[in-house]
């Protein structure tokens, strides 16, 4: 095993991978059914360097279901991320994933996480780094197998990480995320820079994952997204401003897609600023 920094960021690409058991049609381990909350996140505030980033934000995440955490950038995405899977220091407030606090021990066989940048060995095969992550936490060759197969590698499973384009690094990355089959996958801007048709592919690849039973919390800042989640939180500025169905937020906002509800969201928010400032 090579001790080379990693592609990309020095955290792992799978935090937690999950477990190995946890297969399609499966029931997860809480017993939770599609629309229980999976991940419950109350009161949370989280202070990065001087600059408080997520004064006080809860919100519930739904079991079986793909749900959108959109967002412009440096609005706290992918701080609310790195708490929900126990990598980030916060300053209070409680975070329950699948039942457990998270971070916990627990949670290492459950969660699945990927980073906004591949974190891979650039020195190691595809194959060879979802062997490895595979191995952490007990996963078999043939988990690997349906992990490079439902990233659509099999044909560069024996390629070297550094002759890889950015899409089959992306890819690579998300397949040791999945190589234990997790019970929640949160993944952070996965789709950002790859071509239409790649992103159409993993956008099905989500939500059959969803179908299965597995809970999906899926980043991005490219507004056009929300049409393929099914449920929407819209964060800016560390607050959310929305949390619903797509549809459910035109109809409140009156608008015809997501970026004119986000914008017409704001623009009330800071209306009824200027009339607080005003009374």
């Amino acid at each position: 095993m090579t001790n080379n920094p990693r592609h990309g960021s020095s955290e792992p690409a799978a935090v937690a991978a999950g477990n190995p058991r946890h297969a399609a049609g499966e029931a997860s381990a809480t017993g939770a059914g599609r629309g229980e909350v999976a991940i419950d996140v109350a009161h949370l505030r989280v202070v990065r360097g001087k600059r408080l980033v997520l004064p006080d934000l809860s919100v519930r995440i739904p079991h079986g279901e793909v749900t959108g955490l959109l967002g412009p950038s440096g609005g706290g995405k992918s701080t609310l991320i790195r708490s929900i899977v126990g990598v980030q220091l916060v300053e209070s407030g409680t975070i329950t994933v699948l039942g457990e606090p998270a971070g916990s021990p627990q949670l290492r066989h459950r969660v699945g996480y990927v980073t906004q940048a591949p974190s891979v060995y650039a020195d190691l095969s595809v194959r060879e780094n979802i062997a490895y992550f595979g191995r952490l936490i007990g996963a078999s060759g043939d988990d690997v197998d349906w992990a490079i197969d439902q990233v659509g590698l099999g044909d560069h499973a024996g390629q070297r990480v550094a002759n890889l384009s950015g899409g089959q690094l992306s890819r690579t990355s998300l397949a040791c995320a999945l190589v234990g089959r997790p019970e929640a996958l949160v993944l952070d801007e996965p789709t950002v820079g790859l071509d239409p048709v790649l992103r159409r592919s993993l956008w099905t690849l989500f939500h059959e994952l969803a179908d299965a039973g597995t809970t999906l919390l899926v980043s991005s800042h490219v507004m056009d997204e929300a049409t393929r989640c099914d449920r929407l939180l819209l964060l800016r500025e560390g607050r959310i401003l929305a949390d619903d169905t797509l549809d459910g937020l035109l109809a409140r906002t009156g608008t015809r897609d997501a970026e004119s509800a986000f914008l017409a969201l704001i623009d009330a928010e800071e209306a009824e600023g200027r009339r607080e400032v005003a009374s």
